[in-house]
């Protein structure tokens, strides 16, 4: 395994982790709810929904280069965050292999 690959799978896995704690403690709204909570609260939420929107545009343009179905990814993105953008990576990764192995 590349170790581009196992750090996205390792922090893939502690992400999640860390995310099911926070639904079990608070659920999925609770957590938009925190993200409301006061000024410096809003402001790591503003600043989450611009990076997200940055990367979905740059995945977007990454898989039409790619030949990658990009949909999935976005909606997962816009649900959950940094899901989308860990899986759509290890998704290139995979994609990328057949290509690597036939050269």
């Amino acid at each position: 395994m590349k170790p581009v690959v196992a750090l996205l799978t390792l922090t893939l896995a502690a992400f999640g982790a860390l995310s099911l704690y926070a639904m079990a403690e608070v659920g999925y709204f609770g957590i938009w709810q925190a993200g409301l909570a006061g000024p410096g609260a809003l402001q790591l939420l503003a600043d989450l929904l611009i990076v997200c929107t940055l990367v979905m545009t740059w995945m977007v343009t990454d898989a039409r280069r790619h030949g990658i179905t990009v949909w999935p990814f976005i909606v997962i993105t816009l649900a959950a965050g940094s899901f989308g953008p860990l899986l759509y990576l290890l998704r290139r990764h995979w994609a990328a292999l057949p290509a690597r192995v036939a050269a």
